[in-house]
């Protein structure tokens, strides 16, 4: 089918041959050679590329109009990520337009494949900076201020990309055009293990955000200097480390220091600065506030208990998103006419995506596709082709239900 062909054309974009993770980053060389990708096999189709102000780019059958339907996803990655998170429902996108041309149909709504810029905060650190700045959910000057790990600004290279920084910013006209807006996704779980079902609906998407941790200690020599005589900030960070364990699993919710800066990160030298990021997530805003409480607690013990100064600053947040619950038992119900058994899974996730951010806006609905490991943000990340080909299917059948449908029944 045409998904495998596209899939094929894309996969090897960004991907180190060592170790077969991904680094496609916003602006980035893999970034564009996968920009072109989609660019390329979405005119193939006859599809209308258009590039928003905020460096989105849409695919549209049919001109833009009140009543339209979108699906698509993002394609950059987080350093070192698997194949399919994002990438897998773009692909799946384009290969549903390839079917419901096949079956005859000629919608009268427009149709958009969307790709959402910088999803995963790979390069500049905030996540979903396409979908925020087209909501307004973002102040654009802090995006254009943005500094990558090599002091590179959002502003230069959206620039260097031949793209104007300057026009960042939000785009009610195009959002209040959209009737819905569908996102399939890998699943980031495994909870469709071991069960009969490729796909699934989502019920939600539990809250989350990312804080950033720095402590500022004093350098010094790492043999030379008294234990007692140091202002060492890597040991406020251990603490805090552990403590976003400790805190998530006493609150039965999730919290990840996954990327440190150490300076001057040399092995026989104490640091003089420690910069972390703290990931949290949790079913409900109460519980997400507490676990992240427990995390700034203990930090602050181990900087004062070692003479090292603290600052703690939130990044990011989403709120919890429960997605329409009409636009959802509508979705199952169009899965169940493929699903092995009538009960079709609705789950929630921890896991962000573009579709969280628009569903204050738009209504949302997800799909996800069956993860055999649950692996994901990883190389090991994958979906078996038969699982994929039932996802594009799947999406297709939605789709075609919304385009089919009377102007204003999409949105619940």
């Amino acid at each position: 089918m045409g998904f495998d062909r596209l899939w094929a054309d894309l996969v090897p974009i960004g991907r180190d041959p060592a170790t077969g993770g991904y680094h496609r980053h916003a602006w980035n060389a893999a970034d564009a050679r996968a920009r072109a990708w989609f660019t390329d096999a979405a005119r193939a189709r006859d599809l209308d590329v258009r590039t928003d102000r905020n460096g989105n780019l849409w695919a549209w059958w049919g001109t833009p109009a009140p009543g339209a339907v979108a699906t698509g996803s993002h394609l950059d990655s987080v350093p070192e990520g698997g194949a399919f998170d994002g990438p897998l429902g773009v692909v799946s996108a384009l290969a549903a337009v390839d079917i419901l041309r096949e079956r005859g149909l000629r919608p009268e709504r427009p149709l958009a494949v969307v790709v959402f810029v910088e999803e995963e905060g790979g390069r500049f650190g905030v996540p979903c900076l396409g979908s925020r700045l087209t909501a307004g959910e973002i102040d654009p000057d802090r995006v254009r201020a943005l500094t990558d790990a090599d002091g590179i600004t959002w502003d230069e290279a959206m620039a260097d990309a031949g793209l104007d920084p300057e026009a960042l910013g939000p785009d009610p006209h195009l959002l209040r055009q959209l009737d819905a807006f569908v996102e399939l996704h890998v699943e980031q779980g495994r909870h469709l293990a071991g069960t009969p079902h490729p796909v699934a609906a989502a019920s939600s998407v539990w809250p989350h955000g990312r804080w950033r941790l720095d402590l500022t200690g004093r350098a010094d020599h790492a043999g030379t200097t008294l234990l007692q005589d140091r202002a060492d900030p890597m040991l406020p960070f251990a603490r805090a480390v552990l403590a976003a364990r400790e805190s998530a699993a006493a609150h039965d919710a999730r919290a990840t220091v996954g990327k440190v800066r150490a300076v001057p990160n040399g092995t026989n030298a104490i640091a003089s600065r420690v910069s972390a990021w703290l990931d949290a997530r949790a079913a409900d805003q109460t519980t997400l506030e507490a676990v992240v409480a427990g995390v700034r607690a203990e930090a602050e013990r181990g900087a004062d208990e070692h003479g090292v100064q603290l600052r703690m600053a939130q990044e990011s947040h989403t709120p919890l998103v429960d997605f329409p619950r009409a636009l959802r038992d509508r979705v199952a119900e169009v899965l169940a006419r493929r699903a092995p058994e009538p009960e079709v899974p609705v789950l929630p996730t921890g896991a962000g995506h573009d579709a969280a951010v628009l569903s204050a806006h738009v209504p949302t609905a997800m799909l996800y596709v069956r993860n055999p490991t649950g692996i994901s943000h990883s190389p090991q990340e994958r979906a078996d082709p038969e699982d994929c080909h039932a996802g594009v299917f799947a999406l297709a059948d939605v789709l075609q239900d919304f385009l089919e449908g009377p102007t204003g029944e999409v949105a619940p």
